[in-house]
């Protein structure tokens, strides 16, 4: 199983950016799948996640701001991110989880990882 996390960059407050993983190995249409970040000196915190049936969760630092996506046909999980503030700037990984898992919060709740793509929002 391979995740492929892209699109990061360096941008200013206030703009948007639109992450990429593609996934090999499994399919994200029948499982729940997520996305998670990393910043500095900080813990892996959870985003964002959608569940085989669709439901998606959110933490409650980027509800309104950021969506959670997938295209079953390219295989691909996304997370639109809008309104970005120099507070999500971190290195931001995708996940997939178990077949017909939900959506959830639970990083354990993940066996497969793709490397990160850094996000940087400058001031």
């Amino acid at each position: 199983v391979q995740l492929q996390a892209s699109g990061g960059g360096l941008v200013q407050a206030g703009d948007s950016l639109r992450l990429s993983c593609a996934v090999s190995g499994r399919s994200v249409g029948d499982r729940a799948t997520a996305w998670c970040r990393q910043a500095p000196g900080k813990e892996r915190e959870f985003v964002a996640s959608i569940g085989w049936s669709d439901t998606t969760s959110y933490t409650d630092s980027v509800k309104g701001r950021f969506t959670i996506s997938r295209e079953k046909s390219k295989n691909g999980l996304y997370l639109q991110m809008n309104s970005l503030t120099p507070e999500d700037t971190a290195v931001y990984h995708c996940a997939l989880g178990i077949h017909y898992s939900s959506a959830t919060s639970l990083q354990t709740d993940y066996p497969y990882w793709g490397q990160g793509t850094q996000v940087t929002v400058s001031s």
